[in-house]
């Protein structure tokens, strides 16, 4: 129950406050004086008061020495004067000394339930706000990066550093180390936070659409362009637009990118005009841009005008301390999305999480972590689990789980048409899922 404090040197009143705001469905407490409500308010280890009611006139210290002496270390909490003397300027000095409402004297009962109820629903709504502030401001990295490690601590006091200002940055890294994870970091915790944050891959885009789909083009500019498109850039207008494996761009978009970023305009396909744009840009790519650079694929000013603010995000290998509070993160995740009663990981097999090289750095993780939890049986992920789906640990803890059955040999192939691409490797271990996609996509381009 919310507990109102009632503040006022007159017996009669606080009597009759008592009575409605009981009535009410509210907990009343009252005190004779501002004196005694400051010294109970400010009472360490004391109930905590959820609202105030408090006269404006008393002795010695009155309604607005009561608030003055309050909000330092009260700035939120909810304060209601009442006053037998009405006019402007009382409710005005109230109200600037930190007063929620102002009610004269005497006070419908109507009146002061629904002064309540707005001050304790707008106290309730602050409160959300202000968790949400925070939960953007300093839990931003539970929402996808750990950060146990301090190679990874490094990696997020950069990028909250970075995001102080508009400077361009360029993320380096393996493929699945989360770089597209820490480009949301700098955009939640930057002035452009709540603004778009769009996400282009470079390298999945067809080379003849690349200028459309980052520039916009007008209707009628090419063969099938039947309306006008504004682009990437127009799309991320006033926001962040991340460009993911941006070494995969071609010298003439190169050339384009480049001049967008200096003019701080792009010239949208078949457009008769330039188009002013402010954007925030953060660049990746999991390529050694410098060798590019020297060999002639990458134009040497884009590159600088990129790397203004290099992050270079570890692999996993190089970051063992993140490992077990991925693994529990992406088993809750899938534990509830699959409806399974995981809640743990066997000690054994988190040693073997940890012994892993994981090539395909954490989105291999959390593809083993899924896989493990669709098979798992019971309440805890074990060694057996992982065996299940190809990965038996042999991590140190006891003998490793007997050897899953070897796999049948693969058919020799005739012809790309006819071609099995293996699951398991010479030794019977399960191939990475990047390496067996490579070999369906060379399968298909043969075929």
């Amino acid at each position: 129950m919310q507990r109102i404090l009632i503040v006022d040197d007159d017996p009669s009143q606080r009597r009759l406050l008592e009575h409605v705001v009981g009535r009410l469905g509210y907990m009343p407490e009252t005190v004779n004086d501002g004196r005694e409500a400051v010294g109970r308010l400010l009472r360490p280890g004391a109930e905590p008061i959820d609202l105030v009611l408090l006269d404006m006139v008393m002795p010695e210290l009155d309604g607005i020495g009561v608030l003055q002496s309050l909000r330092p270390t009260h700035p939120n909490l909810p304060v209601i004067v009442l006053t037998a003397h009405g006019g402007i300027d009382g409710a005005v000095r109230a109200l600037k000394a930190g007063a929620t409402d102002f009610l004269v004297k005497p006070v419908p009962r109507e009146r002061l339930e629904v002064s309540i109820q707005n001050a304790l629903q707008l106290n309730a709504l602050s409160g959300e706000v202000r968790r949400l502030k925070h939960h953007l401001q300093t839990a931003t990295i539970g929402d996808g990066l750990i950060a146990e490690s301090p190679e990874m601590r490094r990696v997020v006091a950069m990028a909250r550093r970075a995001s102080q200002s508009n400077i361009p940055i360029l993320l380096q890294g393996e493929s699945g180390v989360g770089k597209e994870v820490v480009a949301r970091i700098i955009q939640a915790n930057s002035e452009r936070v709540g603004r778009p944050f769009v996400t282009v891959n470079c390298a999945a885009i067809p080379e003849n659409l690349v200028e459309s789909i980052l520039f916009g083009h007008e209707r009628g500019s090419f063969t099938g362009a039947e309306k006008r498109h504004l682009g990437k850039f127009q799309e991320a207008n006033h926001g962040t637009l991340f460009l993911d494996e941006i070494g995969e761009l071609s010298p003439p978009v190169q050339s384009k990118l480049l001049r967008a970023l200096q003019e701080g305009e792009i010239e949208p396909v078949g457009g008769a005009a330039a188009v002013k744009v402010d954007i925030r840009l953060i660049s990746a790519t999991n390529r050694d841009l410098q060798q590019a650079v020297a060999r002639g694929t990458f134009r040497e000013n884009l590159y600088y005008r990129l790397n203004a603010f290099p992050i270079v995000v570890p692999p996993l290998r190089e970051r063992l301390d993140d490992i077990p509070a991925l693994a529990e993160k992406f088993m809750r995740e899938f534990a509830a999305a699959e409806g399974k009663t995981v809640a743990t990981i066997a000690p054994t097999a988190a040693a073997w999480l940890q012994a892993e090289p994981w090539p395909g750095n954490v989105r291999q993780l959390r593809n083993t972590i899924f896989r493990a939890v669709v098979m798992a049986a019971g309440d805890q992920l074990t060694e057996a689990d992982f065996a299940q789906v190809g990965a038996p640990p042999t991590a140190a803890g006891g003998a490793p789980p007997p050897a899953a059955p070897a796999p049948p040999a693969a058919p020799a192939p005739p012809a790309a048409a006819g071609r099995i691409v293996p699951a398991f490797d010479a030794e019977g271990g399960v191939r990475s899922l990047s390496a067996i996609e490579a070999d369906v996509i060379r399968l298909a381009l043969d075929h």
